[in-house]
């Protein structure tokens, strides 16, 4: 999936520069809020992210990581508040005007999201034929780089039947910058795949952030993947955020809500339901 073109922001603070040797904003959320229904999922979401910042987001399941994720590319509106991308308002804007924005954004999905009756080839030549006036010569080239670089070069011809599920990830991925994005958006890149098949994804994902020098948002429950990738990590609960800091401040944080996640242990009350007795 791609990224969007914007408006001027209403804001007065959009037209600030960037601090001294920092890098620039590339995207900012703005006490964002969000309901489906009477389930509150983002309660007053406020976030900035500096241009080639690779940020993960950790959490509960049902904590709003993924509607966060959406918001960053205007799939989804926010209910109150902003979102601002390269300091241009963008929650605002008509559909068609998100189209060139959204041109700027790759997002791997969950579940990758392959076409089934798609060659490889066909898959990541997808957002190119669309969105693109590369002549077929072109796209073929360009597939070949991005498959490269993902390690499946000559994997053209395959089906996504015929794959791993750790190389669906990387022929998803390969398509999430077929238009060399400037930022990625991961949901859950890790999910279903063993310990060695997450951390081949994991280093792709810092191999990206090197030689494309983009910025990337990351949603996982995977603390190993979390704490290689990020350069910070913020954890939401109940939909808003309660920690957020380099990957050894989340290690250490006192905050016991955090420690219970990373360390992956129950609460007294959830161990205690196991073992209540029936009468």
């Amino acid at each position: 999936m791609t990224a969007p073109a914007i408006q001027s922001a209403s804001s007065p603070q959009s037209a600030a520069a960037a601090p001294s040797g920092r890098c620039p904003t590339h995207i900012r959320l703005e006490n964002i809020h969000k309901r489906f229904g009477k389930l509150v999922v983002l309660d007053g979401i406020t976030l900035t992210i500096p241009e080639r910042e690779s940020v993960v987001v950790i959490g509960p399941s049902g904590t709003g990581k993924s509607v966060l994720l959406k918001h960053i590319v205007g799939l989804l509106r926010p209910d109150q508040g902003e979102v601002y991308f390269r300091d241009k308002r963008i929650d605002n804007l008509q559909e068609r005007e998100l189209q060139p924005i959204r041109r700027r954004f790759g997002f791997l999905f969950q579940q990758s999201a392959l076409f089934d009756s798609f060659t490889v080839c066909e898959n990541i030549a997808f957002p190119m034929r669309e969105h693109t006036t590369l002549t077929e010569s072109e796209i073929k080239e360009r597939v070949a780089q991005k498959l490269a670089m993902v390690g499946l070069e000559g994997t053209q011809n395959k089906m996504p039947a015929e794959l791993s599920g750790g190389m669906r990830k990387r022929v998803a991925l390969a398509r999430a910058i077929a238009l060399d994005p400037e930022v990625v958006l991961y949901d859950e890149p890790t999910t279903g795949l063993d310990p060695i098949r997450s951390d081949v994804i994991n280093e792709l994902i810092l191999k990206l952030n090197d030689e494309l020098h983009v910025t990337s948002v990351v949603v996982t429950h995977d603390m190993a993947s979390a704490f290689k990738v990020a350069d910070r990590i913020i954890m939401l609960s109940d939909g808003k955020v309660i920690a957020e800091g380099k990957p050894d401040e989340i290690r250490h944080s006192q905050n016991e809500e955090v420690q219970r996640f990373v360390q992956g242990r129950a609460t007294p009350e959830e161990l205690a339901a196991l073992h209540r007795k029936k009468k």
